[in-house]
């Protein structure tokens, strides 16, 4: 086991303390293996970023984004990233993850499962699938 990286663990526990109220409201559904027994991790570094939320063993980072977000060239450029190093990006509003949460728990599923189309932009969500998308998670 390689030791941890003393600045990345301190950047990813500032994060995770600055968490706003969707980003808390998801991870009462992801943490502890609640969703269909899938293991979620939070403000993981991939590459010079962080993940909101990343299922390590089916590479996909879920992101959650206020309206700061909406069109932002950097996110992109984020996203190319993660995807070039073989994680799968599903983007979410914050007023989605509080307002129709059911809905969002099912697309992260349906994500895990491989059932998405590989690009999906539409104005509720935005999914990039990496290579391999639906091949590595049992």
């Amino acid at each position: 086991m390689r030791g941890p990286e003393i600045e990345t663990t301190g950047r990813a526990r500032r994060l995770r303390q600055s968490d706003n109220d969707a980003e808390n409201a998801l991870w009462l559904e992801l943490r502890d293996r609640r969703l269909n027994g899938h293991k979620f991790v939070r403000q993981f570094p991939i590459g010079s970023y962080f993940a909101d939320f990343a299922c390590r063993e089916c590479r996909l980072v879920v992101e959650i984004d206020g309206s700061q977000h909406a069109d932002n060239k950097y996110d992109e450029a984020r996203d190319r990233s993660m995807v070039s190093n073989g994680w799968s990006v599903l983007r979410f509003w914050n007023v989605d993850v509080l307002k129709s949460r059911e809905e969002v728990l099912e697309t992260i599923l349906a994500a895990i499962e491989g059932r998405l189309e590989t690009h999906i932009e539409t104005h509720e969500l935005r999914f990039v699938a990496a290579k391999g998308y639906g091949e590595t998670c049992p």
